[in-house]
């Protein structure tokens, strides 16, 4: 369902922010602390899980259950949870997970809701850095310690002048890796390892493009939302819909978008 109601969608905003409030007050207690327990929820690579990825996706639980308990639930931690409404709330409560056991500001509360063709408005939430993006029902904004305004990507022209942010090259395949090297080695500038917190900076206007693969939707739909409400473009690798996680580009404008995907798909 496509939310078109002014008064369901300012109730909607209203209940993004909460849950994004209730996260990191979760969430924060944990940060840099010597006592927090790390578990490894992966088979093959390292996968970290912590009592604030936990905790944090109970209080947005919470909030939720009080608040829209008609509403169906994906969060990262405790899965799928049914509801009537149409719509669904897809929750990542700590993205980066990596970053936040040592100790880095680039993780990220990522909470979006939408219907069945994705998300119409997602946060991204840095509660450390007091950092707060969000976007969508026609509007795309930021908040922080410096104040707040509008968020618009930037009318970067050509790859060349390009800044490119990836977690790369910790995941992805070697084909993966092969395609964006060629990315890589046509833009500006590279930094690697930012999560979630590379998505804000590009809805932002502080970079050109991010290039992931291996994602699933609870990393993707807030960030879907809020770059697309700024004026920029989120597919997957050959430009389609890529709501659902997997190979992932994100591009401040069209022109970028094209250049960067004629040479992902390369022979």
């Amino acid at each position: 369902m496509a939310v078109t109601q002014p008064t369901l969608r300012a109730e909607l905003a209203e209940t993004a922010h909460a849950l994004a409030d209730a996260a990191g007050q979760a969430i924060l207690p944990y940060f840099r602390t010597a006592a927090l327990a790390i578990e490894d929820k992966g088979a093959a690579l390292f996968d970290p899980v912590t009592a604030a990825d936990r905790a944090a996706e109970r209080a947005m639980r919470e909030v939720l259950a009080r608040r829209r308990p008609q509403d169906a639930i994906l969060g990262e931690e405790f899965g799928l949870t049914d509801g009537d409404s149409g719509l669904t709330w897809v929750l990542d409560p700590i993205d980066g997970t990596r970053g936040f056991m040592s100790g880095t500001p680039t993780w990220g509360v990522l909470i979006a809701v939408g219907g069945a063709e994705g998300p119409e408005f997602g946060i991204i939430d840095q509660p450390y850095t007091q950092e707060r993006f969000w976007g969508g029902f026609g509007a795309a904004g930021w908040s922080g310690p410096h104040g707040g305004g509008a968020l618009a990507t930037r009318p970067t022209p050509a790859l060349a002048d390009a800044v490119l942010f990836t977690t790369f090259p910790e995941i992805g395949s070697a084909d993966e890796r092969a395609a964006f090297v060629r990315v890589a080695d046509s833009v500006k500038l590279v930094r690697y390892g930012m999560d979630c917190y590379a998505y804000a900076l590009l809805a932002a206007g502080q970079i050109d493009v991010v290039i992931e693969a291996g994602l699933q939707a609870y990393d993707i739909q807030a960030p879907l939302a809020v770059i697309k409400a700024a004026g920029g473009i989120v597919t997957d690798w050959r430009g389609s819909p890529v709501a659902q996680g997997g190979r992932v580009i994100a591009a401040a404008n069209a022109g970028l978008h094209a250049q960067a995907l004629a040479l992902l798909n390369a022979t």
